[in-house]
């Protein structure tokens, strides 16, 4: 890890406001499941556990994130989201497969997206006329269920 990576996350992780905690952690467990992918693929079975395991224990850290009173739509999302990333982090270093760890780490970098987004329009300047439509994390968990219906036809 770079001393330049480091300090990246030291700072949002020291931001007492807005969501830069939790973009940290997302950060942290993308960082985690890409190394876990790459140390499959080089064969080194002991920095892909170190990794996996502390991509567990981010997942743990999160889902106790929202099991602290978090109710709603969104809650229910993320509780979903984490318990099957946990699941596909422990399948990946029981089939030993790379490949999974790259799709978590995609999933994970894809909700990331709309957390920073959501970030971004809680710092955004100036007064707002007309806000625009956002659809957050929220309807991205929304889209996975559909996309996981199979409701596609050629």
């Amino acid at each position: 890890m770079t001393g330049t990576y480091k300090a990246y996350r030291q700072t949002a992780a020291e931001a007492n406001d807005g969501l830069g905690p939790l973009i940290a952690l997302f950060d942290t467990l993308a960082g985690n499941l890409h190394r876990a992918a790459c140390a499959q693929r080089d064969n080194d079975i002991a920095t892909r556990c170190d990794e996996a395991r502390h991509a567990l224990l981010v997942i743990g850290f999160l889902e106790d994130w929202v099991a602290r009173g978090a109710e709603g739509e969104l809650a229910a999302g993320l509780k979903a989201f984490y318990d099957s990333l946990r699941r596909a982090v422990i399948a990946a270093g029981f089939k030993q497969s790379a490949e999974i760890f790259e799709l978590q780490m995609k999933r994970v970098l894809e909700l990331r997206q709309q957390w920073q987004a959501i970030e971004q329009r809680l710092e955004a300047p100036g007064p707002e006329i007309l806000r625009p439509e956002f659809n957050g994390p929220a309807a991205y968990f929304a889209a996975q269920a559909e996309g996981s219906r199979g409701s596609w036809s050629a």
